[in-house]
């Protein structure tokens, strides 16, 4: 008999909320099977565990949820594994694009704060300066 899990099972052992977890069901992440009356209780499969997994590592890289389905739904297909490579190598590199312009953009703003926190220095050095002449 293989190991199933509950919602509550998934949601303490990723430290995640059941609402998260139906949202990943409802985007395709997830397949649970349904038992009890009228099919209420969601019954998960190791294979739905580790795509809970897959899918929390791919948005710890920022990917997008589409973006980790996508590579998700491609390994657990029985094509090519050159393919598949080829289209995770594409997604990471897009994925890496966008964090180094992202980055650039933060490095532009660190700069300009940077330079008005000098200039707001200077100004602060001129007024004491002019404080202390004419207290003197």
């Amino acid at each position: 008999m293989s190991v199933t899990y509950t919602i509550s099972d998934l949601a303490r052992e990723f430290d995640l909320t059941t609402r998260a977890i139906r949202f990943y069901e409802d985007m395709g992440l997830l397949r649970p099977t349904r038992s009890g009356p009228g099919g209420r209780s969601r019954v998960y499969s190791g294979r739905d565990r580790t795509r809970l997994k897959l899918t929390l590592r791919a948005k710890r890289l920022g990917l997008s949820l589409t973006q980790a389905k996508e590579i998700i739904d491609l390994y657990e297909s029985p094509r090519d594994t050159g393919a598949q490579l080829r289209k995770f190598l594409q997604v990471l590199g897009q994925h890496r694009r966008e964090l180094e312009a992202q980055m650039q953009d933060l490095q532009a703003n660190l700069d300009e704060v940077q330079e008005h926190e000098r200039e707001a220095l200077g100004l602060l050095s001129r007024l004491a300066q002019a404080q202390e002449r004419n207290a003197g």
